[in-house]
């Protein structure tokens, strides 16, 4: 039985979320829209600093790993999105970071946090 793509990034969201929890960060909310090209998945803090997360799921290595999938132009839409968060937000925030969490796998998933991903 296939995973359509809606409920493999559904599943690879709930893995994300518990590693995440797992390790200590709060999440603040989920699946954050900014427009229709721009969604960040997961909004979570820790140490005081404002995490945007993106996930990333395969269930296998055959169309190449997760992170592949990140263009440039989508990293462009997250910033977008979390300025967008930040200035509605009710909230100050003076430290915040992109990461992202790569998922191989929905039964014995192999998790891999990148932190604090830089923008050019």
């Amino acid at each position: 039985m296939t995973i359509n793509n809606r409920s493999k990034g559904a599943k690879g969201e709930k893995i994300a979320c518990d590693y995440l929890l797992k390790n200590g960060y709060k999440i603040l909310e989920t699946n954050y829209h900014y427009s229709k090209f721009a969604e960040i998945d997961i909004i979570a803090s820790k140490n005081n600093v404002l995490i945007f997360v993106e996930v990333k799921a395969r269930s296998t290595l055959n169309y190449g790993h997760p992170l592949e999938s990140i263009s440039p132009n989508k990293l462009k839409r997250i910033y977008m999105a979390m300025l967008n968060y930040l200035e509605h937000s009710s909230q100050n925030y003076l430290n915040y970071q992109l990461d992202i969490v790569s998922i191989i796998g929905f039964d014995n998933s192999k998790i891999e946090h990148l932190e604090n991903v830089g923008f050019e």
